[in-house]
């Protein structure tokens, strides 16, 4: 090759790479600023969000065509990093143990990602938003089912109440949290104070259980 025509080339590659470089940091950025941003204020402008990250709002919508676009990717990414963190919370051990760790745990994360996610009710349709949760919930599914099979949670009501009592616990403490109605630091003790005994089998008194 010319030399001459070889660093032209050289210079148009890094050209490239660096702007793949910017627009995956912009892009980066965008995702990591709109949980909090809509924490804040779920109806929150696509211009507000791209302020946020330190961009134009123009450069925002070259990433993502409409504000629906932004809340799932901003959802898919919040989900991926909260498995990850999830991923190393021991569910091993006693059911009842396993499942505080893994509410205190996940509390942390629906705090930080509540607006995100009333923010997607809104937008995006529900079979979406429950498609986006199922991953999230197996964890605490299958603590549940290994509870009621060792005789440790209730079997009175179905699995499924058991899921929602939970999911509506802690987004109800999420949204107090941000109302400034329950301190956060506080939240997840309050939170397993009521689940704990509300998914526990009940105790069979001595006199039932010597008439058995």
């Amino acid at each position: 090759m010319v030399p001459g025509v070889e660093r032209a080339t050289a210079a148009d590659d890094n050209r490239t790479a660096n702007r793949r470089a910017d627009a995956q940091r912009n892009r980066a950025a965008i995702l990591a600023a709109t949980p909090g941003v809509l924490r804040q204020n779920p109806e929150a402008s696509v211009a507000d969000i791209a302020a946020a990250a330190g961009l134009g709002r123009m450069t925002l919508y070259g990433h993502f065509r409409s504000r629906a676009e932004l809340i799932d990717a901003a959802l898919t990414d919040s989900l991926e990093r909260g498995d990850s963190v999830l991923s190393v919370v021991p569910l091993d051990g006693p059911p009842a143990e396993a499942f505080a760790r893994l509410v205190e745990t996940s509390w942390a994360l629906i705090s930080d990602a509540r607006g995100l996610v009333i923010a997607a009710q809104k937008e995006l349709p529900f079979e979406r938003v429950r498609e986006l949760h199922v991953k999230a919930e197996e964890r605490v599914r299958r603590v549940l089912e290994r509870g009621q099979r060792e005789g440790a949670f209730r079997t009175d009501v179905p699995l499924r109440w058991l899921l929602t009592t939970t999911h509506v616990i802690m987004n109800a403490a999420a949204d107090d949290v941000v109302a400034g109605h329950v301190d956060g630091n506080d939240a997840a003790r309050l939170i397993n104070a009521v689940l704990q005994p509300a998914v526990a089998a009940p105790r069979q008194s001595p006199t039932r259980r010597a008439n058995r």
